[in-house]
């Protein structure tokens, strides 16, 4: 019963900071962006799930002409389906960005860890490439979120690998 305690402890924890750090972010305006996300579950979670909705966040700094670099969370909820519970799973990432010189196009790259908001579900490794169309005061993206794990079970089961992914589109806000 005390390592449940501790674990929803250690998840609202990590949920505070997650958002503390936005808040944080959001004081200072500078290099921060703000959206959401809507998309379809793929790999394990399209057995799950039927749609995924979503908030993004990130802060951004120039590194060098057309490369941006910075730290991106949010959340990501899946909505579960055929007797499957919803579930979500909050990134806290690294964040690439590459805009083309000439071209009001991008590439991205986030990469860090998804927390899972279930207590059934493990977090994993997180990755999302991004291409989008860069705005005056937005951007607007295509996406894969994947998220993956690998589980050893003992007991002579071995390990078992998931992954939980997802095909999104989302618009961000800059907020400068």
């Amino acid at each position: 019963m005390s390592s449940i305690l501790n674990y929803y402890t250690m998840k609202k924890l990590l949920l505070l900071g997650a958002f503390a750090l936005l808040g944080g972010i959001a004081q200072a305006q500078e290099g921060f962006k703000l959206g959401g996300h809507i998309g379809v579950p793929v790999a394990d979670a399209s057995d799950a799930a039927s749609f995924t909705l979503g908030i993004d966040g990130a802060y951004m700094w120039n590194i060098t002409k057309g490369l941006d670099l910075g730290v991106a969370t949010g959340y990501s909820h899946f909505f579960g389906e055929d007797n499957f519970d919803d579930f979500g799973f909050i990134p806290v990432a690294a964040s690439g960005k590459y805009k083309f010189s000439g071209a009001p196009i991008f590439v991205g790259l986030d990469l860090g860890y998804a927390i899972s908001t279930h207590s059934d579900i493990d977090g994993g490794f997180y990755a999302q490439p991004k291409f989008g169309y860069q705005m005056s005061n937005g951007e607007l993206y295509l996406g894969y979120q994947s998220i993956t794990n690998k589980r050893n079970y003992g007991y002579g089961w071995g390990s078992v690998s998931w992954t939980v992914g997802a095909v999104n589109i989302g618009y961000n806000f800059y907020l400068k």
